[in-house]
């Protein structure tokens, strides 16, 4: 479409770049809109451009076309932002990097005090299976724009060395860490990638690594969180994570869960149908 290259556009970290068509019918293809849908939003976003336009005004464009149409993708297209959705706390993020790990065949155990070799160590996510012990430190930021730094991947490098040199009990044996690394819900600085390449440190944000990235993840797994639901109101979500409920396939495989919610029976039925969309439920 003409002119589009010279469109600016503001991302969440400050920066700028040339507003992409083509980004944003991927984004729109990856959530599940089809091709008519994608061509559709992508017209009606292209008349609203200006040079200088934020990427969060862009998405919301598009976001509410999709969930003016009741289409499934709305859900599935406000995931990146969802991630952001377990705040203000981030401990309900930590339970969710939990549940990925379980779905991945780990038992897990959150919030440990472990002992390394030269002082004990607050661990986020301690996940195990019988062939491997993984330890995890959550960062968990507020804002698409907050990325993990270099001095986050420093100093869970070190706390990593630390623990690596004792044995723990996990598992019903003692055994040695196996694996270390960071789970953000946004993204990595450049520094922080180059170092964590070059040390060995596996880190793991919403598109980094190239593949097995926590997008990737979630979408395999079917693993969206609950903030992606737009039926689901901030005080619902809040409560439900108080209960510890961060997945929306739990509320498609407990009833319960849904009957308790203060809404009328329409709403519920809104809610039941776009957890069968999203999850498969």
């Amino acid at each position: 479409m003409s002119g589009q290259a010279t469109i600016s556009v503001m991302k969440a970290d400050g920066t700028s770049e040339p507003f992409s068509s083509q980004k944003l019918r991927e984004s729109l293809r990856r959530a599940g809109a089809d091709d008519s849908t994608q061509e559709e939003i992508e017209r009606h976003v292209s008349r609203e451009l200006i040079n200088g336009i934020s990427t969060t005004d862009i998405y919301h464009h598009a976001f509410e076309l999709l969930r003016k149409h009741k289409h499934p993708a709305a859900a599935r297209y406000s995931l990146r932002r969802a991630l952001v959705g377990f705040g203000p706390t981030g401990f309900p993020f930590q339970t969710f990097v939990g549940e990925v790990y379980k779905s991945r065949g780990y038992t897990v155990e959150t919030g440990k005090m472990v002992k390394g070799r030269c002082v004990s160590h607050e661990v986020d996510v301690v996940a195990y299976n019988d062939q491997e012990l993984v330890m995890s430190e959550v960062k968990f930021h507020n804002e698409l724009g907050f990325k993990s730094d270099l001095k986050i991947a420093l100093y869970v490098k070190a706390r990593i060395d630390d623990l690596s040199h004792s044995q723990h009990f996990y598992g019903n044996k003692q055994r040695r860490l196996n694996r270390g690394s960071i789970v953000t819900n946004t993204k990595f600085t450049t520094s922080a990638i180059q170092y964590a390449e070059c040390a060995g440190l596996e880190m793991i944000g919403w598109n980094y690594p190239a593949k097995g990235n926590l997008q990737d993840m979630i979408e395999e797994g079917r693993l969206h969180p609950l903030s992606c639901l737009t039926t689901l109101s901030l005080m619902h979500r809040e409560a439900l994570f108080d209960k510890g409920v961060v997945l929306c396939k739990s509320l498609g495989q407990d009833e319960s869960l849904i009957r308790d919610l203060s809404m009328n029976s329409s709403r519920r039925i809104e809610l039941r149908e776009e957890i069968k969309n999203l999850c498969g439920i």
